[in-house]
This record gives structure tokens, C-alpha cells and sequence, in this order.
């Protein structure tokens, strides 16, 4: 999606909707406003420039954080449950092939005339047919709430979160997250919005656009600097740091392909059943 600047429920740049007053949050500067994404780096997908082959490193030197919160994808098919857990028996693993293997393939379409707009401004909370909708809260305090331990709200609201303990699965650290270092976790569009809109999205509905921008099972609170190096890639292109998340993190972008009846392309497939042992 780009650089994004200061998006958050009182104000958004011109890709996250119509702007919103900023007066009520006082300065109107990323630390102030932005609980999770803050300025450059935004706070999901982001549409930079690819490079050759697979991004994301050559793997985590730790291993993946298992505190006993984050639950399996193959456990977790609509996306309210948290995190994203390892699949490390052969059994799952068996289980994830089985999926990925029903994704439809396509060839990668144009991304003439995306913009962040034809999804809706980020992140609302009016969007029907999709968890956590219509509760109160903006959709992303709703996945820092979901994924988040040891949660703390501003004084007086059981809604805007201003520090958390993430397990991050993309990269395996435990980041001590508050919002005046807004940058060190965004929310993750598994599937990026830009690929769903090359994939399919762009003949779609703008209330089935909105939908997908906002369904918890496409979205992930992960580490920032990770979600700014994955861009607008599928998996032939990027996978998180850690190796040991690949697996599930390709079950999560199946998933999200499977719900919206969106293909991957052969590559991004291929790369996908790799990860877990096909």
C-alpha cells in the first residue's frame, strides 16, 4: 500500500478513506495519533517495489514464540481466535497440503487502478459480515485486543489499547509495544489488498472490498519492519523471517483465497505447498 502516514480512527491519509477531523487528538503528529502503524512504514500491506526471489530472511535464530496464546490455523478457520501457531506434526502439515491444494491459480492481473480507497478507509468498524464489526471499536484495536497480552487501555475507553506484549509470528520476538513507538507493530493484510485486487478484487463490490480488508482472518498485529519488507508479495516472493511460521502462514493465505474465492498464482502455490512439505 505505500508509506502510510498517521491513519488511525480520528485520521487517515488519503488511502486509508475521507479524511477525519485531527483536532480532537491535539497535534496531529504519528506519535499522537497512530496506536499501532504511526508514519512511514504503514500499517498493513505496502505496495514498494519487489525484488528477485524470496524476502524475509534466511530465517528466525530463535524459535517461534509459544506462549500457549497463539492457536493453529487449521483450529482457527474464521480468524477470531489468536495469533498463528507453528504446524510442526506431520499430521497438520499433511492437513495444510491437503488445503493449499484446493487453491485456484491464475495469472497475476494489473494493478491498474488500485488505490486504498476502493477498500474503504482503515479501519472501519461498519463493515457487515465479518467478525467484530459494529461492536464499538476500529478494527485494528480489535486484532491488538485479540493477538495482545498483558493489554492496556487509554484511561476512560475499554477500546483504545496503548501498550501490549505481542508474540510476534513472523519473526519469533516478543515486542513490549506502546503507542508511542507506534511503528514496531502494524496489522498485516495476509493476503495484500493490491494482490486481491490483480487476483479478482478489482470486479468486486466495494462492501465485499471492505469486507476483506477487515476480516480478522486476513489480518495479523506483527512485527513493522517485517510488514514493510513484504510489500504487496505473495509467497513466491516473500515469507516471514522465521522458517518455522511458514507453513502456517501459507495455511492463513489459503485460507483468506479460499473464503473470497480468490486464486494465487502458480508460483505463490507452489511456494505455498513447499513450506509444508509438498
Amino acid at each position: 500500500m505505500g508509506a502510510e502516514v498517521c491513519h488511525g480512527r480520528e485520521g487517515h491519509d488519503r488511502r486509508g478513506g475521507a479524511r477525519r477531523p485531527l483536532a480532537r487528538t491535539g497535534l496531529a503528529v504519528c506519535a499522537a495519533v497512530v496506536l499501532v502503524a504511526g508514519c512511514k512504514g504503514g500499517i498493513d500491506d505496502t505496495d514498494g517495489a519487489k525484488g528477485g526471489g524470496v524476502r524475509g530472511g534466511g530465517g528466525s535464530a530463535s524459535a517461534p514464540v509459544s506462549d500457549g496464546h497463539a492457536v493453529s490455523p487449521l483450529k482457527n478457520p474464521d480468524g477470531t481466535k489468536p495469533g498463528l501457531a507453528a504446524l510442526t506434526s506431520d499430521a497438520d502439515r499433511a492437513a495444510a497440503r491437503k488445503l493449499i491444494a484446493t487453491v485456484a491459480t491464475k495469472g497475476r492481473g494489473p494493478k491498474t487502478g488500485y488505490d486504498r480507497d476502493e477498500f474503504g478507509y482503515a479501519w472501519m468498524d461498519n463493515v457487515d459480515g465479518v467478525p467484530y464489526a459494529h461492536n464499538g471499536c476500529d478494527t485494528r484495536n480489535d486484532l491488538l485486543k485479540r493477538d495482545g497480552r498483558k493489554v492496556a487501555y487509554r484511561k476512560g475507553s475499554n477500546c483504545v489499547i496503548v501498550s501490549m506484549t505481542l508474540a510476534d509470528p513472523y519473526t519469533g520476538r516478543t515486542i513490549q509495544w506502546t503507542k508511542t513507538h507506534a511503528t514496531t507493530v502494524q496489522i498485516d493484510h495476509v493476503m495484500p489488498l493490491s494482490y486481491d485486487w490483480q487476483m479478482g478484487a478489482a470486479h468486486w463490490s466495494k462492501g465485499k472490498r471492505e469486507q476483506i480488508a477487515n476480516d480478522p482472518l486476513n489480518l495479523i498485529p506483527v512485527d513493522g519492519p517485517a510488514n514493510g519488507a513484504k510489500s504487496d508479495s505473495g509467497p513466491a516472493t516473500w515469507l516471514p523471517p522465521s522458517k518455522d511460521i511458514r507453513c502456517a502462514y501459507s495455511v492463513r493465505f489459503a485460507q483468506v483465497s479460499l473464503k473470497y474465492k480468490l486464486p494465487v498464482t502458480t508460483a505463490d502455490k507452489s511456494m505455498m505447498l513447499k513450506q509444508c512439505g509438498g
